[in-house]
């Protein structure tokens, strides 16, 4: 089994994921369909078509969180060289030759993309605003868009466990 799969480039960004993004992204879309199924009530088809539409908004909201870290990377001048899936979760790639950067810019880099997460995160408020009048699987997805956005890559991202923005911005606060 490869050790990563090249999924392409985006923004200059080599874009790829470990083979436990796919395991990642089965997994998340059988528990949301599960959810939709014995939760929701929604018929099988709909809940296996509700969960693999979940799955893939999850996964395309980390996308747009690593281009917010890209973005302020990028504009502190020592830019991102990609972007690795895994789990159910992404990473920001660096150079490996990048020289010693200041705290500063590291936080910079950081806040990238919890910034973008709450963009999103107002969009999707607003479309679960018009969704409410719909109701029925396109509201649920809606509501799964905004508190997914909002909790796990705004608010979560900020959150100290080692490997989140969190964790990056208390290592780095008030050092040079």
């Amino acid at each position: 089994m490869p050790h990563k799969i090249a999924l392409g480039n985006l923004f200059g960004l080599e874009i790829s994921a470990k083979p436990s993004a796919l395991f990642g992204f089965l997994l998340l879309w059988i528990v949301l369909g599960a959810i939709g199924f014995l939760v929701l009530h929604f018929a099988f088809l709909e809940s296996l078509l509700g969960g693999f539409i979940a799955a893939l908004l999850h996964f395309f909201s980390e996308l747009l969180h690593q281009l917010g870290h890209a973005g302020a990377a990028r504009n502190t001048g020592y830019p991102m060289r990609g972007i690795r899936f895994v789990y159910v979760l992404a990473f920001s790639l660096y150079p490996k030759d990048e020289p010693e950067l200041s705290g500063k810019i590291h936080i910079r880099r950081a806040l990238g993309g919890p910034a973008v997460s709450f963009i999103v995160s107002v969009i999707a408020f607003l479309i679960l605003l018009i969704a409410q009048n719909y109701g029925g699987l396109f509201f649920w997805l809606a509501l799964w868009f905004f508190l997914d956005n909002f909790f796990v890559f705004f608010l979560g991202a900020f959150l100290p466990l080692g490997f989140t923005d969190g964790s990056s911005i208390l290592k780095w606060w008030g050092k040079p």
